[in-house]
């Protein structure tokens, strides 16, 4: 089985496709690239950032057959409209806005057409708040389904508390706050994992569910990535 991410790189590793291969390795998927923009980043910050042409984008989603895929970073209303242009119409696509990068930056472009073509789609309590204008994240995981979205997963709060939407159900899924040093590409973790456990023929709910322990045991045993950045 294999799942597709079309995202941007990260040089630190810790976000982006390098996430999404390691998050697909680690269940036992094995993934593809389509890569949306070359990026200078790590833990503190987005320092430069090229993208890859809309054609060459859609040119490396034509050249694989995923079973899954995922969109991360993409750059530009183009750049959309190749991804949904080239990915074929039956393939679930798990879509994380990626609207700012932790530490504010602004990154990429979500469209209705992108929602509305959305098996799931994972925005924190802010990026769904930008998408819909509901700063409840119930009603934005609402708004979000009625746009199309088959599964709305809202993330983020002080208590790890997380909602889990469909057009017939709202879950809330309850954690524990992990007291991680550094949460840099959580998002991308998340949105793999449910992109893996999708490929391996996980139910969308349930892939939340999985993908959210995942990210936890993560967090739990995450890299010291500060003591490696330059002095």
């Amino acid at each position: 089985m294999a799942a597709l991410t079309i995202a941007g790189t990260d040089s630190s590793g810790g976000a982006g496709i390098t996430a999404d291969l390691k998050t697909f390795l680690a269940h036992d998927v094995w993934g593809f690239v389509a890569v949306t923009a070359v990026t200078a980043q790590n833990a503190d910050g987005v320092h430069a950032i090229e993208a890859v042409s809309p054609a060459l984008v859609a040119a490396q989603i034509r050249a694989v057959r995923p079973a899954v895929a995922k969109t991360g970073m993409l750059p530009s209303r183009e750049c959309v409209e190749a991804v949904l242009g080239a990915l074929p119409t039956g393939v679930p696509l798990v879509v994380d806005p990626v609207l700012q990068a932790t530490t504010g930056e602004a990154l990429s472009v979500v469209t209705p057409q992108l929602i509305a073509r959305a098996t799931v789609i994972t925005p924190n309590r802010e990026e769904a708040a930008a998408l819909t204008g509901a700063a409840d994240p119930v009603e934005a995981a609402g708004l979000l389904v009625r746009m199309g979205a088959q599964v709305v997963m809202v993330t983020g709060s002080e208590s790890a508390r997380d909602i889990v939407a469909t057009a017939a159900d709202v879950l809330t899924l309850d954690g524990v706050p992990i007291d991680a040093p550094n949460t840099h590409g959580t998002g991308c973790i998340l949105s793999a994992a449910i992109t893996a456990e999708l490929a391996k023929g996980m139910d969308p709910v349930d892939a939340c569910i999985a993908a959210k322990h995942f990210v936890a045991q993560a967090l739990a045993a995450g890299y010291p990535f500060f003591d490696s950045l330059p002095a």
